[in-house]
């Protein structure tokens, strides 16, 4: 077992005394500032409640949590991936923010072969003949939610959909996620810069275009925007929205019966019934006051899988490469909150996508769990990575 000895830094969070010893050192990046701040807050709430009710431990020992915020800037996350390795020494890197973010932070967690577990993002890069074996996900590979989505348009006879999301890299990953199941006819494909917050040309548009249903993709306050845009033109009323990351948890507080109908495509949601879920749920409002979203849920199965690990090499995570093999096999063993889990030979989650739809309580909103559109589903890239 290593020892390592607290450092007296501003980013440095703990749960154990200044003058204790932390086994285990885990740096934390995310979106932390800037309008996706609530994402990355989220992750990171629910990472440490699970260490938290731990006692300030994982798998039996001490951790300490060394948080940065990448402000969703590749070239920020990509000095903070580099500090936590080579000044921190960190034994694990846990979040890594938007797919941006975790591409530009790759080649140093690459080179040194630390543990790296993203909770917002799993690129096809890293889900096909770029797999990494000590990266892992316990968020989603980025097509899967779409594909549910793509899934519950097909179930439902839609026979022309309306497609929209930001011009990125898992903008367009979402897309093609929806479109390999759906078999229906695409209206239109329409991408919009990741800065914009007036969707008023495009919703116009889409109007005049008529669609059976309209499938977009916008995530923390670009998906606030656009569900409020969409309400004022009175199309919430005339058009099913499907949607992934744009109506859940951390939305709702903000759009509350706006959202009203939308549907939503997700790996977990607080609505889900299962006794690990309700207990987060319940342990997660007590310590935050707030419903937790999927982010947060991610975050928790980052630590308590973190936990299993640590506890299966007796601590001893100094090896790098041993670590990373206990991760992998952990994944089959901790209870996930969001139901089925394990990790694919890519590192990718299997897990089941769900559908929930927002329901107007009076001047409230609340998620039910209308379908499962997806069953212990593996992502469309898992034969192109090598390792086993």
């Amino acid at each position: 077992m290593k020892k390592k000895y607290l450092l007296a830094c501003a980013l440095t969070v703990s749960l154990i005394g200044h003058q204790a010893v932390a086994d285990v050192k885990i740096g934390f990046t995310g979106a932390l500032s800037g309008p996706a701040a609530a994402l990355g807050q989220d992750q990171y709430d629910g990472f440490m409640l699970a260490v938290e009710r731990n006692n300030g431990k994982l798998g039996g020992e001490t951790v300490e949590v060394i948080r940065e915020d990448d402000q969703v800037k590749p070239e920020i996350g990509l000095q903070a991936a580099r500090k936590l390795i080579d000044q921190d020494n960190v034994d694990a890197i846990v979040g890594m923010g938007f797919t941006n973010v975790l591409m530009a932070m790759l080649p140093p967690i690459r080179e040194s072969g630390v543990v790296a577990i993203a909770t917002n993002s799993g690129p096809l890069t890293l889900s096909g003949a770029g797999c990494q074996p000590n990266v892992f996900s316990t968020a989603w590979q980025s097509d899967g939610p779409a594909e549910a989505m793509g899934v519950y348009a097909q179930k439902n006879n839609f026979n022309n959909v309306y497609l929209m999301a930001p011009n990125y890299q898992a903008g367009k990953e979402m897309l093609a996620g929806f479109k390999r199941f759906y078999k229906g006819e695409v209206v239109d494909e329409v991408y919009t810069p990741l800065s914009q917050t007036d969707f008023s040309a495009e919703i116009t548009m889409l109007q005049a275009s008529a669609p059976e249903a309209v499938f977009v993709f916008y995530p923390g306050g670009l998906g606030i925007n656009f569900v409020k845009q969409m309400r004022q033109a009175g199309m919430l009323d005339k058009v099913p929205v499907l949607s992934v990351f744009t109506v859940d948890g951390t939305t709702l507080p903000a759009l509350k019966g706006l959202a009203d109908g939308v549907i939503a495509g997700a790996m977990w949601d607080a609505s889900l019934e299962n006794e690990a879920s309700e207990e987060f749920v319940k342990a997660y409002k007590e310590k935050y006051g707030r419903v937790p979203s999927l982010y947060s849920a991610a975050g928790y199965d980052a630590a308590n899988l973190l936990g299993a690990a640590i506890e299966s090499v007796d601590g001893d995570v100094a090896d790098n490469a041993k670590f990373a093999a206990a991760v992998k096999e952990a994944g089959a063993s901790f209870e996930s909150v969001r139901g089925p889990f394990k990790f694919n030979n890519n590192n990718m989650p299997i897990q089941n996508f769900y559908a929930f739809q927002a329901v107007k309580t009076g001047e409230d909103v609340a998620m039910k769990h209308i379908d499962t559109p997806l069953e212990s589903h593996k992502d469309a890239y898992h034969a192109e990575c090598k390792l086993k």
